[in-house]
C-alpha cells in the first residue's frame, strides 16, 4: 500500500457511504398532519423496565418535546422508516460495532413477527431507543471522555441533542440514507467486511518454520511454504494455491505485496518477523479495524475538505504534507518513547525556526542534564549549550538537538515538529526515541515546500536561513493545521489495508470498552 493514503490522516478522498443518519429522523408523517400522540409522563417507568436504554431517557423526552407528543406511527401503522432502521441495526457489526441491540427479542417481535399498526407506548419507545442508541454507536461514538482516557486529544465536535432541529430533517424515503464520516472510516468498513468473511470461512492457520531453519528465500523446498502460500491465499495476496513446497515466485510476488501492504520489506524472504505478522488471528484484525473505526468517528469530517495541513500518524512513524487534497510530501519521523509519548491532538504551525536554539524543558534539565554537569563541569561547552535566565539551551549549529529548523504550533503540550541530527534514527523499523517532539526526516524538504508557497523562498533562500548560526523566525501568513493522530490500522481505497505495532499499548483498552458485549 502507497503509503500516500496513510495518514490522510486527516483527510484525503470524500467517500460517502450509505447508512442511516441523524438527519433522516424526522418521521414523514409529523409534517403531514397526523396527530396521534402518547402520554410522556409515562415515559420514566418504561426506563425501569428496560434500564439498558436508561442512558437515552433525556434525549426520548427530547425528541417528544420537541415533536408534539407524535409518534412513529401513522395510519397504516409503523412508518416504513423505523423498518429501515432495525435493517441498520442489524447490519452495525458492519460499522465495527461489536454489539447486539439491547433486548434483542423485543424488536423481533415488532419487526420479525407483525407489528399492531395501533400505536404502543412500549413499542414506540423502544423504536426511540433504538435511534439513539444506533445513532451514539455508529455517528458520534465515544464520548469526550472516553477517548481522552485513551489518550486522544484532537478536537472533537459532539452534535447537539438539545437542539434536534438541527439533527432531523424530513428527506425522501426512496433516498438512500447517508452519513459523512472521516474519509478513512469508508475503506476501513470495505477491509472489515473481507476479514469478516475471512472469519466466518474459519480464518487461517497458524505458520510454523521448520525446526533448524532461519529463513527461506526463492527455490528453496518447505512445508512452511506450503502453509505460506496457503495463509497469502486466504487474505487474498495469491490467486490460486497449489499446494506446492516450493518458493516459487507465485510465493515471492505474494510475499512483496504483502510487504508492500504492511510497509515493510521482507527482502523476499521467509523470515521469523513474516511469520509472527502472518500469525496474528484474524478475530485481531477485526478488532484492531474496529478500534480505528472508531477513531474515525472522533474526527470531523469537515477535515476531509481541507486544502492544506500536515498529518503525522504515530504508530506508522511516517508525516505527510497534505496540499489541494494530495501529499505533496511524505517523511519518516521519530516520535516519543513509551516514557515520553507524543500526544495526539491538533495545532497550526504559526511561525518557522531556522538555525533554533534548543531550549533545554525543565524535566530533561533536571533529570539527564544537571546529573552530567555533577559529573563532568565541561559537560555544557562540549555540548555546544550555555545557561540563559536560569535554564540551559542549545546554540544553533549542526550538533543543536532540534537540528537546523524547528515547525512551530504553539500548544500546552510543548510538542513542534524539528530537524534532527541524529540521522541514522530513520533507518530503524520503530522509531520511538524521543521525549515527546517529532522529529521529521525531510525537514528541510518541508520547510521548502512550505516558504516557497508562503514567501517565494527558493531552496538557497531556505538553506542560507538554516545555516546562519543564529536563531532567525519567519511568520507564516496562513497558518498550517498540524494533526498528530494514534492508526494501527489504515486502509487505501484498493483493497489494501496496513496494521502497525499499538505502540503505547492503546487498541486494548479501547477495545475492551468497544467489545464489552
Amino acid at each position: 500500500m502507497k503509503y500516500s493514503y496513510l495518514l490522510t490522516l486527516l483527510m484525503y478522498s470524500s467517500w460517502l457511504m450509505a447508512s442511516v443518519s441523524p438527519a433522516a429522523f424526522v418521521p414523514k408523517h409529523l409534517h403531514a398532519g397526523y396527530t396521534a400522540q402518547i402520554d410522556t409522563t409515562k415515559i420514566p417507568a418504561f426506563f425501569e423496565t428496560y434500564p439498558k436504554f436508561k442512558p437515552y431517557e433525556a434525549q426520548v423526552k427530547l425528541l417528544y418535546k420537541k415533536y408534539g407528543n407524535h409518534t412513529w406511527y401513522d395510519q397504516k401503522g409503523l412508518i416504513e422508516f423505523t423498518f429501515v432502521l432495525y435493517k441498520q441495526v442489524q447490519q452495525i457489526r458492519d460499522e465495527g460495532v461489536p454489539l447486539t441491540i439491547p433486548y434483542e427479542m423485543e424488536f423481533i417481535k415488532i419487526f420479525e413477527k407483525g407489528a399492531s399498526t395501533v400505536p404502543n407506548l412500549q413499542t414506540e419507545l423502544l423504536i426511540s431507543c433504538m435511534y439513539f442508541f444506533y445513532t451514539s454507536k455508529v455517528f458520534t461514538g465515544f464520548t469526550i471522555g472516553k477517548s481522552q482516557e485513551t489518550g486522544w486529544y484532537l478536537h472533537r465536535e459532539l452534535s447537539n441533542t438539545a437542539d434536534l432541529d438541527s439533527l432531523m430533517q424530513v428527506i425522501s424515503l426512496k433516498k438512500e440514507f447517508k452519513h459523512e464520516y472521516f474519509s478513512q472510516y469508508y475503506p476501513l468498513k470495505e477491509s472489515l467486511k473481507k476479514y469478516l468473511e475471512i472469519q466466518r470461512n474459519g480464518g487461517w492457520k497458524p505458520v510454523q518454520l521448520e525446526k533448524g531453519i532461519k529463513s527461506l528465500q526463492s527455490s528453496d523446498s518447505s512445508l512452511t511454504v506450503q502453509q505460506i502460500r496457503t495463509r497469502l491465499f486466504v487474505e487474498g495476496y495469491i490467486n490460486q494455491d497449489s499446494g506446492s513446497l516450493i518458493f516459487d515466485q507465485s510465493v515471492s510476488d505474494a510475499i512483496t505485496a504483502y510487504g508492500t501492504a504492511q510497509n515493510h520489506d521482507f527482502n523476499n524472504k521467509i523470515t521469523p518477523r513474516l511469520i509472527e505478522m502472518l500469525n496474528i488471528s484474524v478475530q485481531s484484525r477485526i478488532k484492531t479495524i474496529s478500534v480505528n473505526m472508531e477513531r474515525c468517528r472522533w474526527i470531523n469530517p469537515k477535515i476531509n475538505a481541507a486544502q492544506e495541513y500536515i498529518a503525522v500518524n504515530i504508530p506508522s512513524f511516517r508525516l505527510l504534507y497534505f496540499r489541494e487534497g494530495k501529499p505533496l510530501l511524505t517523511s519518516k519521523v521519530v516520535v516519543g518513547k513509551e516514557f515520553h509519548k507524543t500526544i495526539v491532538f491538533s495545532g497550526s504551525i504559526s511561525y518557522i525556526a531556522f538555525s533554533p536554539y534548543w531550549n533545554v524543558p525543565s524535566s530533561i534539565l533536571k533529570k539527564e542534564i544537571l546529573p552530567k554537569i555533577k559529573k563532568n563541569p565541561n559537560y555544557l561547552k562540549n555540548q555546544n549549550m550555555e545557561w540563559h535566565n536560569g535554564q540551559v539551551r542549545q546554540k544553533p549549529g549542526g550538533s543543536n538537538a532540534l537540528g537546523l529548523v524547528k515547525f512551530m504550533f504553539p500548544n500546552s503540550h510543548n510538542i513542534y515538529l524539528h530537524d534532527s541530527p541524529s540521522k541514522s534514527f530513520f533507518n530503524m523499523d520503530k522509531r520511538a526515541f524521543s521525549h515527546g517532539c517529532v522529529r521529521v526526516e525531510k525537514a528541510r524538504d518541508l520547510a521548502i515546500a512550505i516558504m516557497e508557497k508562503q514567501a517565494n523562498w527558493n531552496s538557497s533562500k531556505v538553506d542560507a536561513a538554516m545555516h546562519l548560526g543564529k536563531e532567525n523566525t519567519y511568520v507564516l501568513e496562513n497558518k498550517i493545521p498540524v494533526y498528530i493522530a494514534y492508526f494501527t490500522a489504515w486502509a487505501d481505497g484498493s483493497g489494501n489495508i496496513a496494521f502497525y505495532d499499538d505502540l503505547y499499548n492503546r487498541d486494548n483498552a479501547l477495545a475492551a470498552v468497544l467489545f464489552q458485549n
